[in-house]
């Protein structure tokens, strides 16, 4: 059983749908995330769990227990908030004890909770500051301390660390992890930040539109999104329309590209989702393509895979873009525009030919026979 479940919740603002028929399990000691653009309902799902906005359908379930219509303070969860909630006119100790004496507890436990807390976050003797002498950093571990001094069944994380520079958001996010697991809690995290995500969730729901597009372990989403979002939404992804020439039961299957007309060979995990002479969509990340001179690549990749022209495609390149560490390179293979992300660019110029190859177990079938507008690159 897992230990916390939502079943079928829907909630609606006037006619708007925020959160539509969703389900979820979070299981006991997971960092779960909760992943979307703004306004995808990932915040008001948080907010239903926490027992702030209440369902108009569904079940949220605690540990089988059924907590749907149970107040905020009875459920016991911690919560952190993007803008921190912390009172200004209470000092660190203070905010930090708030809702341990709310509970009513002797005060010689609340002095040791409040400063087991703040040793926790790394603020020990901070107690006697006050709010306003904090940097932001400094008030969200406050915050954090807060949340867990009352022991929380549950730990709820709304965008946190957003409003924290570059470097103190990713020092801050290691510590946060660590923390959580060390003190063995549940928790579910919300954050527009596909990096911030994938740093600090055990699986994650990514999130469009009230509803869960896909769900699993961050690795697992990027490399094989179930959806033509969900490859779009996490960072860029070439994007090619196709559709099956072979048998509807071979597991490596023969695909006719719509555009420039190649063959490419791709392993069928759901036969499904290719179901032969008819459309769908596949997807490659740029960095899983290779490119080279035009009277190299072939020998290259036959010499080390023994598998003549597999998905080896001749294209110009069309235009270069250097970005630091890595180069964007767009290519044209007769017609199909593709992306390719290199950290070396074998001294390509624009106007060149070439050879991309796409190894065959790196394309993941979507099964979409919906094209995007505006080509098929997307970076959402």
């Amino acid at each position: 059983m897992a230990f916390l479940s939502l079943q079928n919740i829907s909630r609606h603002f006037g006619a708007t749908p925020a959160v539509a028929d969703l389900s979820l399990e979070v299981e006991r000691g997971e960092f779960f995330g909760l992943l979307g653009p703004s306004g995808c309902g990932k915040t008001t799902t948080l907010r239903m769990i926490a027992g702030l906005e209440t369902p108009d359908t569904g079940l949220i379930l605690l540990d089988g227990a059924n907590i749907t219509h149970l107040s905020p303070e009875r459920r016991g969860f911690g919560m952190v908030f993007q803008n921190y909630a912390l009172f200004p006119h209470l000092n660190v100790f203070e905010n930090v004890a708030f809702g341990l004496r709310a509970r009513r507890l002797p005060s010689t436990e609340v002095k040791e909770r409040v400063e087991s807390a703040l040793s926790l976050v790394q603020l020990p003797g901070y107690g006697r500051r006050r709010i306003e002498e904090l940097s932001g950093g400094q008030q969200q571990r406050v915050a954090i301390a807060r949340a867990i001094s009352i022991e929380p069944a549950l730990l709820l994380f709304d965008e946190p660390l957003s409003n924290l520079d570059v470097a103190l958001r990713e020092e801050t996010r290691e510590e946060l992890r660590e923390l959580v697991a060390r003190l063995k809690l549940t928790a579910v995290y919300v954050t527009h930040d596909q990096e911030e995500a994938f740093a600090l969730c055990d699986r994650i729901s990514l999130m469009n539109k009230g509803r869960i597009m896909q769900t699993a372990a961050p690795r697992e989403l990027y490399e094989h999104p179930s959806q033509r979002f969900v490859a779009t939404f996490l960072g860029r992804n070439n994007l090619i329309e196709a559709r099956r020439l072979s048998a509807s039961h071979e597991t490596r299957a023969r695909f006719f590209t719509i555009d420039g007309g190649h063959t490419l060979e791709v392993p069928v995990r759901r036969s499904e989702l290719a179901p032969i002479n008819r459309n769908c969509t596949l997807s490659i990340r740029p960095e899983h393509l290779s490119i080279s001179k035009a009277t190299s690549m072939k020998e290259t990749v036959i010499e080390e895979t023994h598998a003549v022209n597999a998905n080896i495609l001749s294209a110009t390149v069309r235009a270069i873009n250097f970005n630091g560490s890595t180069t964007t390179v767009k290519l044209d293979a007769g017609g199909l525009a593709l992306e390719a992300l290199v950290l070396e660019l074998d001294e390509l110029e624009v106007g060149d030919a070439c050879t991309v190859c796409l190894p065959p177990e790196r394309i993941n079938i979507i099964g979409s026979e919906n094209r995007d507008e505006g080509g098929g690159m997307r970076d959402e």
